[in-house]
């Protein structure tokens, strides 16, 4: 399963909210760019948690059996879009044939074997669970970026799949170099 290689494009790619982010749903989130490209983006939000279901709930709603493990499992708000269905963002130790390959090792998985897998133990040594994901039609997130809503930094398994979802955005802007209050809101132009 080849990684798909855009020139130009930020796919595998963290997203950090700017402070002055007017949607609420993406307030200080940081996103996982998982494909962008002319046609539009698609990321999972990685620093929030989606409440109301546990991982044993939602594979009981499968007819998987859980298993002590299952409990660890966290399950996380990806973004707006069809927020009932799952994806899983994943170490490239675990693929099967819908596998999609995102960039340097790190690979998305949207079917139904993944989580069976995950509760039999036998799924990514990493991996970070979602229901929903983040959408951008063509040129939205360009758009978005330019008009400074957006910032971005290189991915790291830490930020992906760490649990401290509390200091992920302070992680990621310091990624940067830069302290969080300095951030304007005006987009500067040369």
């Amino acid at each position: 399963m080849p990684v798909q290689k855009t020139s130009g494009y930020l796919a595998g790619q963290i997203l950090i909210a700017m402070p002055q982010m007017s949607d609420e749903r993406f307030a200080r989130s940081v996103v996982y760019l998982c494909a962008h490209n002319a046609d539009g983006a698609m990321g999972i939000v990685v620093n929030r948690l989606f409440g109301g279901i546990t991982f044993p709930q939602l594979l009981d709603q499968l007819d998987i059996p859980p298993t002590p493990e299952c409990d660890q499992i966290r399950i996380h708000f990806g973004g707006p879009v069809e927020s009932g269905r799952g994806f899983v963002l994943h170490t490239t130790d675990y693929a099967q044939e819908n596998t999609m390959m995102v960039a340097d090792g790190v690979a998305l998985t949207a079917t139904v074997d993944v989580l069976r897998a995950m509760a039999e133990g036998t799924g990514p040594a990493q991996s970070l669970l979602a229901l929903g994901y983040a959408g951008w039609g063509s040129g939205q997130l360009d758009s978005e970026i330019r008009e400074n809503a957006w910032l971005n930094v290189p991915a790291d398994a830490d930020l992906l799949f760490g649990r401290d979802l509390e200091h992920k955005y302070e992680q990621a802007i310091h990624k940067l170099g830069i302290d969080v209050g300095l951030l304007s809101a005006d987009a500067g132009h040369a």
